[in-house]
């Protein structure tokens, strides 16, 4: 019974049960400037709750300085800000950071000075603060949007109740990465589709349909066993497929969220791609190795814990497409 509690407990650590589940937990903030030593700042710090004083201001580079009064206010759920910089001479080699960052949460800052490439830099609490470099390097911006790719697919917890849905409906290697592979070929084709403008979904109805997949594939697991095998044990490379044509439509909105850096769109893209794979294989092999760990040392455990698991994926996707259709 410890290893089935074991087996209970890692699936309920991904079941948080927030109903808007698909949006990336990074901000962003951009300096933008406009004229010669002129500069524009904006940015929007996401925060759990209203904050209960006030929020300091962005750390600008020690030759810029505020040229205007900072506005700042907090809607939906983020701290927005926007004031006038006036900088002297290069920013380069400045130090840019965001103090009141915390938590989980990134920010992207984009650097954008006038006639030059955008620069791309990651802030985590960890490190709230960055230093400007010169002209942009793509090596740069493949990293920090392989990083919000990454961070994306384990903290998008409907994306990742999917995955965990159908590993635990599936149980085998090869048709785990039959399907897993037909899913990420889907969305990869959507997410670029969306994400570079030649397709296009209302966010709203993708939402509702993303959390009505993750039920859909509840049932199935829940299926009792003498019913025969349904039509996603016997394709499911197929039902994968049409979810990931879904869910890539579902990326590409959290994506564009904090846009793609000018100049850079196609790797930025490629980088958050191939981010939010490497995080999905990494979840389909913590799955597959809890579940044949478990069914080595205790058989009778699996399929009660997966049914168990199966109920908490189902009525965390059921709740959400009734929050989603809702609002």
């Amino acid at each position: 019974m410890r290893l089935l509690a074991a087996l209970l407990a890692i699936m309920l650590l991904y079941l948080p049960g927030a109903a808007k589940a698909d949006e990336l937990r990074p901000g962003y903030l951009e300096m933008s400037e406009h004229s010669a030593g002129d500069w524009r700042i904006a940015w929007k710090l996401p925060l759990a709750q209203p904050p209960t004083g006030e929020i300091a201001a962005p750390e600008l580079p020690a030759n810029c300085r505020f040229a205007s009064e900072v506005r700042q206010g907090f809607v939906g759920g983020a701290i927005l800000g926007n004031a006038q910089v006036q900088c002297t001479g290069n920013v380069a080699g400045g130090i840019i950071g965001v103090p009141a960052l915390s938590g989980p949460g990134d920010m992207l800052v984009r650097i954008a000075p006038l006639g030059q490439p955008i620069q791309v830099h990651r802030l985590t609490a960890v490190q709230p603060a960055a230093t400007i470099t010169g002209p942009a390097s793509t090596w740069q911006v493949l990293g920090s949007y392989f990083m919000i790719g990454v961070d994306h697919i384990l903290t998008g917890w409907d994306h990742l109740l999917f995955v965990i849905a159908l590993v635990l409906l599936l149980r085998r290697p090869r048709p785990v990465v039959m399907a897993a592979t037909a899913f990420t070929l889907a969305h990869s084709l959507t997410l670029a589709g969306a994400a570079l403008g030649f397709l296009s979904m209302p966010q709203r109805p993708v939402e509702a349909l993303i959390a009505l997949s993750i039920v859909f594939l509840a049932v199935e697991i829940l299926r009792k066993p003498g019913a025969g095998p349904s039509l996603t044990l016997r394709f499911p490379w197929v039902i994968a497929l049409l979810f990931g044509l879904l869910h890539g439509f579902g990326f590409a909105g959290a994506l564009g969220a904090i846009g793609l850096p000018e100049g850079e769109i196609v790797p930025a893209l490629l980088a958050f791609n191939v981010g939010v794979e490497a995080g999905q294989i990494c979840v389909i092999i913590a799955v597959l190795a809890v579940l044949a760990v478990v069914r080595q040392l205790a058989e009778p455990a699996v399929q009660l814990g997966i049914r168990f698991a199966a109920y908490a994926i189902g009525i965390t996707g059921a709740y959400w497409l009734v929050d989603r259709i809702a609002i």
